[in-house]
């Protein structure tokens, strides 16, 4: 297994050395299709967060000076992006940073603002809200959910891993530190006139997002993983009220889901698929987003395509497949940004681990869609 060979400490840089020149000489130049998967590999968002030495106030209100510099993001799409019509009503955000924490502003347009839950920790997303997702070593495991509602009523939680690979939600965890505050442009709960919107701030501090027993503060040029998603129920006003429309089965119609960086299905748990949030020391106004998505990303969508054709194949057979021809799967050298990388897979009856890399560096994923490096 070459587990094993890692554990014994051989290299992979010494398998390239060796290998890599053979296996190149008779390559086939190949550029995958990612075929049945497109909707899955549309290229996420990206949005340069810029430092500031003074901070926001937290009141939902969005009128510090601070805000005022810093550039909006798109205004949010369907979670399938393309697939769907564009929301009813537009949303967007913005970001700045500390050395404390990420400072979020975001703001929804809606003729009528609405909420019922109360209670921290109540489910959130039963009422329309505002969320927020992110993973800050870009693995897709250890991520953190925030979710406030136009009641200022938060529900934050820590997912180990995905819900598609066996986990569960983390609810008891509380975000140390983290302040949010909701201002709403009209009256809440008041189907008898017409409202702009409401707006959110929320202050995340880095504390809340570490795994460790250290604040890990970012540095300029890192950066994580980060989307927002905006559920949106339909509703009718009967009897003075809001009352969510039901199907005919009784239960109530499916949410509209509206984020920034479309996710390509009806799913927020697919930590690959979110945008990328790039931190830069400069301060609002000295630079603009020129942001450029990692190469490591670019190779990591090979490990993605494995992944999904996987679990497809999985879901038909109870077993994943063996190799990577039965996943339909015949070249093993693409080049990737006019460098050859070449392509392998272990695998048993129940688990399996992909790895793609060159002589410089190498990637895995495995069939809990956790990604790790090999240096």
């Amino acid at each position: 297994m070459v587990i094993q060979k890692l554990n014994s400490g051989r290299k992979f840089k010494d398998f390239f050395a060796f290998f890599l020149p053979l296996l190149l000489a008779s390559a086939v130049e190949a550029q995958p299709k990612f075929v049945g998967k497109e909707d899955l590999f549309t290229s996420p968002k990206k949005y340069t967060v810029f430092f500031n030495d003074e901070p926001p106030k937290i009141d939902g209100k969005l009128d510090d000076v601070v805000w005022q510099g810093i550039e909006w993001t798109d205004n949010f799409k369907d979670i399938e992006a393309d697939r769907k019509p564009l929301p009813t009503w537009n949303t967007r955000a913005k970001m700045t940073w500390d050395k404390n924490g990420l400072y979020i502003a975001a703001e929804l347009l809606e003729p009528h603002v609405w909420a019922s839950l109360k209670n921290y920790d109540d489910i959130v997303f039963y009422d329309n809200d505002f969320e927020v997702f992110i993973d800050p070593d870009n693995d897709t495991h250890r991520y953190f959910e925030f979710e406030v509602n136009a009641l200022n009523t938060m529900f934050d939680l820590f997912m180990p891993k995905p819900y598609r690979n066996g986990s569960g939600a983390m609810i008891t965890y509380n975000a140390p530190g983290m302040k949010w505050a909701v201002d709403i442009q009209g009256t809440l709960n008041n189907p008898s006139d017409i409202d702009k919107g409401w707006t959110v701030e929320i202050f995340i501090p880095f504390w809340a997002v570490t795994i460790g027993n250290s604040p890990k503060v970012p540095a300029d040029g890192d950066f994580w993983r980060i989307n927002f998603s905006r559920v949106e129920w339909k509703t009718e006003i009967r009897d003075g009220k809001y009352v969510k429309l039901k199907g005919a089965d009784g239960r109530n119609l499916p949410e509209d889901n509206w984020v920034w960086s479309s996710q390509g299905l009806i799913n927020m748990h697919f930590p690959e698929r979110w945008a990328y949030l790039h931190f830069s020391s400069k301060r609002s106004g000295d630079s603009k987003n020129s942001f450029t998505i990692p190469y490591s990303e670019e190779q990591k969508k090979y490990l993605w395509y494995v992944y999904y054709l996987q679990q497809d194949y999985y879901q038909v057979n109870k077993t994943y497949a063996s190799d990577l021809g039965k996943l339909g799967i015949s070249e093993t050298i693409f080049p990737i940004l006019g460098k050859k990388n070449r392509l392998w897979m272990e695998a048993g009856t129940q688990q399996f681990m992909v790895f793609i890399g060159n002589d410089e560096q190498v990637f895995s994923v495995n069939n809990e869609g956790l990604i790790q490096v090999w240096k």
